[in-house]
């Protein structure tokens, strides 16, 4: 037989180390199928939908740190990977979309399924390009895939059905097709030198760090010891910096606690490392701010930044050290870190569950999952609430990861990234903290689990609400609308698809649960009523958001709702 594009892109992508594609069938994809399956040395994991597609690949690129790639057919098939490539494109992860065409002899014709996906895909991608002759290939796939790998960022191949199946004998591809190169890069000994006067002169010093920061964690340990400076860390630091961390003061942001937020406010000197942190009204005001990031775009895009530098967060610290000569006490770190303190008391006393007390508070769920979690677990968490516990009780500890669509921000990721994460670690465990809603909207990825035979645990968080939503709105003000959800027994669900499914109401029941789920050689879903009406407060209270809660609350009785305020009181006030 002949050798055609498509088995010039599968040699390819075996020769760069890919060994699964993500993806659903269609017969614009048929020469590509063929191809892999004659190959033998690349699995297809068959989801249900492809933007799942999407972000498992994200998840298999985030936890490999090398490429990984995701298919849809042609129109709807490549138009359901736009969410998920989003989410990779944002979480600057190496990923290879194949986006097949229509036949190329009715392009521009609107044909049956045409799209235009050279535009659709230009602003969630790097590269996106067409292949449309066979003197194309491999040159194509080659620089689609060391942008991805370059830049960690998303490449789209747009490859018509008619086009894959062409001769490609003369051209074969290439041994080596992308090349990975790491250099060091830190700032230039006059701009280090500039930081550390900054530094040296600081009296009250913070540290603001982020995902930039992986792989740094003893540097910064380091620099904070130096500085005597206390360390808030935005979500995505947190796996990276939160263990064995005296100098810890929190998370802040809209899900942060209230020792990040002053930490950040009480300072003279915030020194940001490797962090693209977004809210800026939890920016300090009057203090000199500084910035080190490996993209020097990053600068000074969130806030008002007095000094900025290009550098990875390791180097430039390695480089800065020497430089650093003020001897700073520690007023300013043991007051941030006190606070800190007592903020994780409180936040550990509200992790209780009592036998009858229903529903169950999700501060509890969390806590025992963290508590009973192999060492080196894998969580995904679903946008909204999940989220939220998972950044006040999930405890890291340099080998667990924690995967979220945590600068995407879109429902329903959790299980995706959770199948992409099993799928490339088979060895681990990997838990997806779901919401009800965002489960719901990809729930027929629950076949995936059983098809594949992924042993991922599905824990949902089913509050019959879309929660995080309903106290957005009860901050600003309105009655929530449109946020209620009618939900099926999610672990009958699970159980009808050939998965064992437990169903918790009571908290007495939920630590055998979970120790059942964590046992069980298989995947789990773990259905968990917990209380709808828990709040789950910012570090900082607005008056606007006062008000907001005011005027939901005498909306709430004028519209014979009161019972609503009474359970909010009960759930938050009166524990």
């Amino acid at each position: 037989m002949k050798k055609n594009i498509a088995d010039s892109v599968v040699e390819t992508l075996i020769n760069s180390g890919v060994k699964r594609i993500y993806g659903i069938v269609g017969d614009s994809l048929n020469a590509v199928m063929d191809s892999v399956r004659r190959s033998g040395k690349i699995e297809w994991i068959h989801v249900r939908h492809e933007e799942v597609a999407a972000f498992a690949a994200g998840a298999e690129a985030e936890l490999e740190g090398s490429i990984a790639v995701c298919a849809g057919s042609s129109g709807p098939g490549n138009l359901h990977l736009i969410n998920g490539l989003y989410d990779c494109y944002r979480n600057r992860v190496p990923v290879l979309a194949i986006a097949a065409h229509i036949p190329s002899d009715e392009i521009g014709s609107s044909y049956f399924q045409a799209t235009h996906p050279e535009q659709i895909f230009q602003e969630c991608s790097s590269f996106c390009e067409t292949i449309m002759t066979e003197k194309q290939m491999p040159r194509t796939i080659n620089m689609a895939i060391q942008t991805a790998i370059a830049q960690s960022t998303v490449s789209v191949i747009i490859l018509p059905g008619d086009i894959a199946a062409l001769e490609s004998g003369k051209h074969p591809v290439s041994d080596i097709p992308a090349h990975v190169t790491r250099p060091v890069v830190h700032p230039s000994a006059d701009e280090l030198q500039k930081l550390a006067t900054y530094l040296n002169e600081g009296k009250k010093i913070s540290l603001l760090c982020g995902a930039g920061c992986k792989g740094a964690h003893a540097e910064v340990m380091q620099l904070a010891e130096r500085l005597q400076s206390p360390m808030v860390t935005a979500l995505r630091g947190k796996e990276h910096l939160e263990y064995n961390n005296p100098y810890f003061a929190g998370l802040s942001g809209l899900i942060g606690y209230s020792s990040g937020y002053h930490t950040m406010m009480d300072c003279d000197v915030l020194l940001m490392l490797g962090t693209d942190f977004p809210y800026r009204q939890f920016y300090p005001e009057k203090a000199i701010i500084l910035q080190v990031d490996i993209d020097p775009s990053h600068i000074g895009r969130r806030t008002n930044v007095n000094y900025g530098l290009c550098g990875d967060v390791k180097h430039t610290i390695e480089q800065l050290l020497p430089l650093l000569t003020t001897e700073h006490d520690s007023n300013h770190l043991q007051k941030c870190v006190d606070r800190y303190t007592k903020v994780r008391e409180g936040l550990d006393e509200l992790a209780v569950g009592k036998p009858g007390h229903t529903p169950i508070h999700p501060q509890y769920l969390m806590k025992l999952l963290s508590d009973a979690a192999t060492a080196d677990a894998i969580f995904t968490a679903d946008v909204g609430t999940p989220t939220v516990w998972a950044a006040r009780y999930l405890q890291m500890n340099g080998q667990r990861r924690l995967l979220g669509s945590f600068n995407h921000g879109t429902m329903a990721n959790a299980l995706p990234q959770a199948i992409g994460a099993q799928a490339t670690a088979p060895e681990r465990q990997v838990i997806s903290l779901s919401g009800d809603g965002g489960l719901s909207m990809l729930m027929g990825d629950l076949l995936t689990l059983k098809q594949h035979q992924l042993p991922i645990k599905t824990v949902v968080f089913n509050n019959g609400a879309l929660g995080f939503v309903e106290l957005e709105m009860k901050a600003a003000g309105f009655l929530e609308t449109g946020t209620s959800l009618v939900n099926p027994d999610f672990a009958a669900v699970a159980n009808a698809l050939g998965i064992m499914g437990i169903r918790v109401e009571d908290p007495a029941d939920l630590p055998s649960a979970i120790e059942r789920m964590l046992s069980h050689d298989g995947p789990v879903l773990l259905d968990v009523v917990i209380n709808r009406q828990e709040l789950s407060m910012p570090p900082k209270i607005t008056l606007k958001q006062a008000e907001g809660f005011t005027v939901w609350s005498m909306k709430a009785i004028l519209n014979g709702r009161g019972d609503e305020i009474i359970d909010l009181a009960k759930s938050n006030l009166l524990r």
